[in-house]
């Protein structure tokens, strides 16, 4: 079974010690992201995960799908790590914050 939570069951602000793992490709994450999240496209995620940190996890997507895979394959490697349903998304319909690295205000793509 996958851990997954929705948008409602995640602090507001992202507390101490939640990290957010973002796995969308590089274009949707310049577009708009969770500030402080880090980016780690689902092709690398099983090259670079020893670079995420030893806490819980966040783990977005766009809706929710290759984050649900991401928690998955990351939770037989140990991790603590759990799928935000509905993913950025839901995050965007909640009003949460984004930032964006184009220039313009953040969006999901």
């Amino acid at each position: 079974m996958i851990p997954t939570v929705t948008i409602d069951g995640v602090p507001d602000p992202i507390p101490e010690g939640l990290v957010v793992l973002d796995v969308r490709e590089p274009v949707e994450w310049q577009h708009g992201h969770i500030e402080g999240a880090i980016h780690m496209p689902m092709a690398t995620v099983p090259v670079r995960h020893a670079e995420i940190p030893d806490a819980q996890v966040l783990v977005v997507c766009r809706v929710g799908g290759r984050s649900a895979q991401a928690v998955m394959w990351l939770q037989q490697q140990g991790h603590e790590v759990v799928n935000l349903d509905g993913g950025m998304l839901e995050w965007a319909a909640a009003g949460r914050p984004m930032v964006s690295e184009t220039g313009q205000p953040p969006q999901v793509v």
